[in-house]
């Protein structure tokens, strides 16, 4: 009997972020419990922050969820610094068995396997600088033969890159087909052609933002809270960045403004001090504390 009360949501945790993916009966049976109990299990770590990605029948956690990046945040590579480490260890002895078994398990977690041949990493280098062309032409491109891991699916994605980014890792593009703008991996396209075609959607385009808790988007919410010195001093320790969103606002009180993309994680803060914060606007995330009170 297990005296952990998390024990079981911890285990699939663990299940969820192994690089695989599991249908619902697997991981009953891998934990011992019921499918009607997995499914409470999996809507608990969605409500914690986790982005649960369900595949068909089977499921895992994306690695970049909010909860993920800050419960890692001080020992987690970036891709850049797993790509830098893989490099590094391609570059000595192939006969080192150390340096071997440390770069394939880079490669598998951080999906650097096609970055291992010479040929490959011509190929990419030559989609990033077609794919800056594009930019300064402001062309449509066609990402040939782009594998996606989501939709398990290898195809051709007509797009309007717009912003390089994560050291020309990923490009943020406008697909055409969605009207929705979209990070791809570089690694993950084929080649890339140039059409003769003018964009079409520039006033569409926007680069993803990250808050202060970790949450992407395109849509900004602009938040403003009034703190007391505890409340103050917490968001500071637990979020050092925020120091740019305060500004005095007689003794002992600051006033917090700032924009998310959820209000999940300001949400949490907010109702864990709810009597030394007030929350002055906006609107809708007035209305959304007060739900959460209910």
């Amino acid at each position: 009997m297990r005296l952990n009360k998390y024990g079981r949501e911890l285990d699939l945790l663990i299940l969820l972020t192994d690089n695989g993916n599991h249908t619902v009966q697997e991981l009953a049976d891998r934990l011992g419990v019921t499918r009607r109990a997995l499914y409470y299990y999996l809507e608990y770590l969605r409500d914690s922050g986790f982005e649960v990605i369900r595949t068909g029948s089977n499921y895992r956690i994306d690695r970049s969820s909010p909860f993920f990046k800050r419960l890692h945040e001080n020992i987690a590579l970036s891709p850049e610094e797993a790509l830098y480490l893989h490099r590094l260890l391609a570059s000595t002895e192939k006969n080192d068995p150390v340096a071997r078994n440390a770069r394939m398990k880079l490669e598998r977690f951080y999906h650097l396997e096609e970055l291992s041949s010479p040929q490959r990493q011509q190929q990419i280098d030559r989609n990033i600088q077609t794919l800056k062309d594009a930019m300064t032409q402001r062309k449509v491109a066609v990402l040939k033969d782009y594998s996606s891991p989501h939709s398990r699916t290898v195809a051709d994605r007509y797009v309007e890159p717009f912003l390089m980014m994560n050291n020309n890792m990923d490009v943020r593009c406008h697909e055409i087909k969605s009207h929705t703008n979209k990070t791809y991996r570089v690694a993950r396209m084929g080649s890339v052609e140039i059409l003769d075609i003018d964009w079409m959607c520039e006033e569409q385009h926007k680069a993803v933002y990250t808050d202060l808790f970790m949450f992407s988007g395109e849509e900004r919410m602009p938040v403003c809270l009034r703190m007391g010195q505890l409340a103050h001093n917490l968001m500071l320790e637990e979020h050092p960045d925020s120091s740019l969103c305060f500004t005095a606002d007689g003794p002992g009180h600051w006033l917090f403004k700032t924009e998310v993309v959820s209000y999940l994680g300001i949400g949490r803060f907010v109702l864990g001090l709810y009597e030394d914060i007030e929350v002055l606007g906006d609107d809708n995330f007035k209305k959304y504390i007060l739900e959460k009170r209910k």
